[in-house]
């Protein structure tokens, strides 16, 4: 590896590394984008001129052989998170992979392990946690500014249910609005709670005309201590990205909580106060953090089973949504953090 900065390759041109992962890493301190491929070669050209990148391929496994790439940014289609970790693991890089990690925990697990044994890093690619305004909540929750919690609401909605042969609405392919955006609330109440939720109930909406997939899901997830995080995540309802976290003695109300400005309130003692938080880029801070544990041996700020703890929530919500009942979360995402390190 480069002594000054990792050199990362891409496998794809998805719309979320050319407009946003992509410049956060070479706006980044530590890390290069060196290479772009793309099973469509004129596209890889295409793109790595548009964004500086000096080398392109026509398939992802010849950017895999290349040795001047030392970490790769999976931004594929949801069913090809599991192959392409793999394959990326046993090429010897290392992974930043799109979220959700995989289709089940069982497939998280498996790219967990492979990383694992291939002595590379593995990382599941939820920005949002990286900027430090998310550090500062923790801070104002453990200080007792607001007091004991007693449950979390988060929202994450858009619409392009228009755009019914877009990836999103494609069973085999990982669609559904719990994996492309119910995970984001998921991993926000787990982050915040430092636990495992124990349970979920959730109501979907499953469009037949969009292959079957769930457009819209509505969801409480039962935490220790009688906590509940409340969510809904949809694929054709008005956007909005929100967060909210209720103490016995004030709230914490985040208006952009995973994708746009920083700013968030504390309500206390009857006033609604702003936190003071640095407009910094989430892709960036992501892309140094992964690349300062590659560099210098920094801890890697999230333990790769937090990608399998997500799915296994996520597996309980899915099976929840398709069973209508209530569905306990399996303790494999708990038990097996120990059996993996």
């Amino acid at each position: 590896m480069g002594e000054e900065k990792v050199r990362w390759g891409v496998l794809g041109c998805a719309k979320i590394a050319v407009q946003a992962t992509i410049p956060g890493i070479q706006q980044s301190a530590t890390g290069t984008v060196v290479a772009i491929a793309s099973r469509d070669e004129s596209k890889a050209r295409e793109t790595a001129a548009q964004l500086a990148i000096p080398t392109w391929y026509g398939s992802y496994a010849a950017l895999l052989a290349d040795p001047g790439v030392d970490a790769v940014y999976i931004p594929l289609p949801n069913h090809l998170h599991r192959e392409w970790t793999l394959r990326a693991a046993a090429a010897g890089k290392h992974v930043l992979c799109e979220k959700p990690a995989g289709l089940t925990a069982q497939e998280a697990r498996e790219m967990v392990t492979a990383c694992r044994k291939a002595g590379v890093s593995f990382a599941e690619a939820f920005m949002y946690r990286y900027h430090p305004r998310y550090d500062q909540i923790a801070a104002t929750i453990q200080a007792g500014d607001i007091g004991p919690i007693r449950g979390i609401h988060a929202v994450f909605s858009f619409n392009n249910a228009n755009a019914v042969r877009n990836i999103r609405h494609r069973r085999q392919m990982g669609g559904g609005a719990l994996y492309d955006v119910g995970c984001y609330p998921v991993s926000a109440a787990r982050l915040l709670l430092g636990q495992e939720p124990e349970a979920a109930t959730v109501l979907a909406q499953f469009s037949p005309d969009h292959d079957g997939v769930d457009m819209m899901a509505a969801g409480l997830l039962e935490f220790p201590g009688r906590v509940a995080l409340t969510f809904d995540c949809a694929m054709w309802a008005s956007g909005r990205n929100t967060l909210e976290i209720l103490g016995a003695d004030g709230r914490i109300e985040v208006p952009h909580a995973f994708i746009g400005p920083p700013d968030y309130w504390v309500v206390t003692g009857g006033e609604r106060r702003r936190a003071e938080v640095p407009d910094l880029n989430p892709y960036s801070l992501q892309a140094d953090s992964f690349g300062r544990s590659l560099l210098h041996g920094e801890r890697l700020r999230f333990d790769p089973m937090d990608a399998v703890r997500n799915m296994t929530a996520l597996d309980a919500c899915l099976t929840a949504a398709r069973r209508g009942e209530r569905v306990r979360v399996a303790a494999a995402g708990r038990e097996d953090a120990d059996a993996v390190h």
